[in-house]
C-alpha cells in the first residue's frame, strides 16, 4: 500500500512539482494540499502518513506548525523542505519532530531518494511492530497453550525470518523445528536460555521427525547443521548490509545488537564496504537459536 502525503507549501510552483514527483515515484499519492500551516489541523491529517512541510511560510513558520500539530496528537512524519541553510534553524526543526531534510531549490533525485527512504523506513518500522503486536499475547498463554498451538510460534517464526531477509533460505524450516522443541521446553517448564550442544539437539529433531536409521539421521543432522548456518549467516551479512546502507534502519537497530554479537556486525559492515564477499567473523548458532526464539516473545 502507497503512502498518503500532505504538502504544506506557499509556493504553488513547488507544491505541483512535488505532487508530480510522488505521483511519478508510485510511493503513494498527494490526499492534500495547503498554502501554509495556520488552517492546518490534526484533524485534517487523520489517514495521512507524511506531511512535507516548508520551513519558511507566511502566517505561521513550519516549527510553529509541527509543534502544534504534535500537540494536537498527530504522530506521522514530517519532511521539511526549505532553501534555509542555518544549522541551528534546522536544528530546532528536528528537536520539533522532523524526520529528515529536503533542501531547496528541489533536486528530483534528492526528493526521491528522500521518500524512498522514508517509506523503507516506515515500512520496516510496521513490520516489526506487526510482529509484536501480534506477539503481545504469547506471555500470557498457559503452557499447554504454547504445545497446543506450535503452528501459530511457528508463522511468527516465519515473518521474523522474512525480517531478516532469510525466509526463502533453505536451513528455515529447520529454525521452524528448533523453534517449536523450544516452545515445548518452556511449556514443560524447562529453561530455553541454554540449549544442549547443538550436534545433539540437531540429531533429536531429525530423529523425532523423521525417525531415520542412526547412520541417516547423523547424516541427516549434519545436514541440518551446515543449513542453519548458512541461514544464520544470511541473516548476519543481511543485518550489516542493512546498518552499512542506513544506520539508523529499525530492523538493523534492533535485531543487529540481540541476535549476534555487535562487534562482529561493524567487522561486517567493514567487510561489505571494501566489498569482501566472505567474512572471516565467527558465526555464534547457539546464541542466534535462542535469542531469535526469544525475540519471538518479546512484546
Amino acid at each position: 500500500m502507497g503512502l498518503r502525503f500532505f504538502l504544506i507549501e506557499d509556493d504553488p510552483a513547488v507544491r505541483k512539482m512535488l505532487e508530480k514527483l510522488i505521483d511519478e515515484s508510485e510511493l503513494g499519492e498527494v490526499v492534500g494540499c495547503a498554502e501554509d500551516g495556520l488552517h492546518v489541523r490534526a484533524a485534517d491529517l487523520l489517514h495521512v502518513d507524511v506531511v512535507l512541510i516548508d520551513l519558511l511560510m507566511p502566517g505561521r513558520d513550519g516549527i510553529q506548525t509541527i509543534k502544534a500539530l504534535r500537540e494536537e496528537g498527530f504522530a506521522g512524519t514530517f519532511i521539511m523542505i526549505s532553501q534555509v541553510e542555518n544549522k541551528e534553524m534546522i536544528g530546532q526543526a528536528y528537536l520539533h519532530g522532523i524526520d529528515t531534510y529536503i533542501q531547496k531549490p528541489i533536486n528530483r533525485y534528492e526528493v526521491l531518494s528522500v521518500l524512498k527512504r522514508v517509506a523503507d523506513h516506515m515500512s520496516a518500522v510496521r513490520s516489526l511492530e506487526s510482529i509484536r503486536q501480534v506477539l503481545k499475547g504469547f506471555e500470557t498463554q498457559t503452557a499447554d497453550a504454547a504445545v497446543s498451538k506450535p503452528s501459530a510460534i511457528e508463522q511468527q517464526a516465519q515473518q521474523l525470518l522474512l525480517l531478516l531477509g532469510v525466509a526463502g533460505e533453505a536451513g528455515s524450516a529447520d529454525v521452524l523445528l528448533v523453534v517449536r522443541w523450544l516452545a515445548e521446553q518452556e511449556a514443560k517448564g524447562l529453561p530455553v536460555r541454554e540449549l544442549p550442544p547443538l550436534k545433539e539437539l540437531y540429531a533429536g529433531l531429525v530423529q523425532r521427525e523423521y525417525g531415520l536409521s542412526p547412520t541417516e539421521t547423523a547424516k541427516e543432522a549434519r545436514a541440518m547443521e551446515q543449513r542453519i548456518r548458512r541461514l544464520v549467516l544470511q541473516a548476519f551479512t543481511h543485518l550489516a548490509s542493512l546498518g552499512l546502507t542506513d544506520y539508523t534502519n529499525p530492523t538493523f537497530e534492533h535485531f543487529a545488537p540481540r541476535l549476534f554479537d555487535f562487534g562482529d556486525i561493524r567487522r561486517r559492515m567493514k567487510e561489505l564496504e571494501r566489498g569482501q564477499a566472505e567474512t572471516e567473523c565467527r558465526m555464534n548458532v547457539r546464541k542466534f537459536l535462542t535469542a531469535f526464539f526469544l525475540e519471538l516473545k518479546r512484546v
